[in-house]
């Protein structure tokens, strides 16, 4: 009931998310339209050729296929370099959380029906999409960048400003296969605050295995964004920190205020993929002190 209430909060998400990443696809489109309309073509398409695979995979609903591919849209427009390269863009650790997420929803799925927490056979809504990658696109907008390259030392590598970015997209991982694994193979979960035993799939209850599987799907997606983006060690680094960071407090997140009825899990996902942003950019800000220039 408290879900149903709050459903406002998921609107919220999807009305920050979804007109600034479609208004920043159209403006890229435009610009690159012009002189490099083969990037334009590759990100397009690419985007709406991924949207289509989730749809029939029946792992998102048509809504939520379009504001995916709307996201990645941004996220690979954002993410060129020169010279251009499709699988040298931010689709590569997309995809990542995509694979990553679908397998893990699947795994057990009727010990997750019986427990009341398998994902609908629709596949995730629109707003579930905003929530999970949407902060991603907030962070590698020309504003975030330009805060970024403001906040980060000098004579670092260009792509390195993606590193919020990538930070959330490794949240994102983490949290959905944490918990989709954790509530199969997981054993007895408990709060994260208290320490006591608790139902699997309560809001704020973790477990080691559902812990360490997640922290893997979060390395694995900064991995393969890191190789994709040619960040180097240090923006693996600095991603796999904010996502694992982001991954502890969306289960603080959820057995404090969610389950207090004051955020719902879209909210949730959301602050926690912002937080794992955030953590990511403060590592960014702190590199000279580790004596990194």
């Amino acid at each position: 009931m408290a879900q149903i209430k709050l459903i406002w909060q998921s609107k919220f998400v999807l009305l920050v998310v979804l007109p600034f990443a479609a208004a920043s696809v159209v403006l890229q489109a435009h610009f690159f339209a012009v002189d490099q309309p083969q990037i334009a073509v590759w990100a397009l398409g690419l985007s709406l050729l991924l949207a289509l695979a989730v749809y029939q995979l029946r792992a998102a609903t048509p809504a939520a296929a379009f504001a995916g591919a709307v996201i990645t849209a941004n996220l690979i427009f954002s993410t060129v370099n020169f010279p251009y390269l499709p699988w040298r863009t931010a689709l590569i650790p997309v995809i990542a959380v995509f694979v990553l997420s679908f397998l893990a929803t699947r795994l057990g799925r009727e010990k997750k029906q019986r427990l009341g927490t398998a994902e609908g056979r629709q596949g995730r809504t629109a707003a579930q999409i905003a929530a999970n990658l949407g902060m991603a696109a907030l962070a590698s907008s020309e504003l975030a960048q330009s805060s970024f390259i403001g906040s980060s030392p000098a004579n670092l590598p260009p792509m390195l400003i993606f590193a919020p970015a990538l930070a959330a997209l490794c949240e994102a991982a983490a949290d959905t296969v944490s918990s989709e694994v954790g509530q199969v193979v997981g054993g007895q979960p408990r709060m994260i605050t208290t320490l006591r035993i608790a139902e699997a799939g309560t809001d704020g209850a973790i477990s080691l295995a559902g812990t360490l599987v997640g922290i893997a799907a979060a390395a694995i997606v900064a991995l393969v964004g890191t190789l994709a983006l040619g960040g180097g060690r240090t923006m693996f680094t600095l991603s796999l920190a904010g996502g694992v960071f982001g991954l502890f407090f969306d289960s603080l997140l959820g057995a404090t205020l969610e389950r207090r009825g004051w955020l719902n899990n879209d909210a949730v996902n959301f602050l926690s993929t912002a937080s794992a942003a955030g953590f990511a950019l403060g590592l960014l800000a702190a590199l000279p002190y580790f004596g990194v220039r």
